[in-house]
């Protein structure tokens, strides 16, 4: 399968970078929410968290780690988008679950 990449990486580098960095940015997010946390600093760890993921992203993917954001851009840019979508989604879900599951089971001694 082909990816529009602006590097021109593949498929797998793109699956292996969206899921990697939603994994990544979702273990940010619930670790910054946390009632364990300090209170006042998740918006900042969450936006330069935000941040680094899309410098290194963009050249692989143009960055996703939303598949909301990867579904909007793909409706306007035709069927080439629409038929990679899957991989925006897929990826981002599983981040997502694999985050969860290790906070839960990595750091249950500090989380809440």
């Amino acid at each position: 399968m082909c990816i529009h990449s602006p590097g021109g990486y593949g498929f797998w580098a793109a699956l292996i970078v969206e899921l990697v960095l939603t994994f990544f940015f979702l273990l940010v997010i619930i670790g910054a929410t946390d009632r364990l946390a300090p209170s006042g600093f998740a918006g900042l760890a969450i936006g330069l968290t935000l941040a680094l993921i899309h410098m290194i992203s963009i050249p692989v993917t143009n960055t996703s780690v939303n598949p909301a954001r990867s579904t909007a851009v793909a409706v306007w840019a035709g069927v080439e988008a629409m038929g990679q979508l899957w991989l925006f989604w897929v990826a981002p879900i599983v981040g997502a679950l694999l985050a969860g599951w290790v906070y839960r089971n990595v750091f249950s001694d500090q989380a809440s």
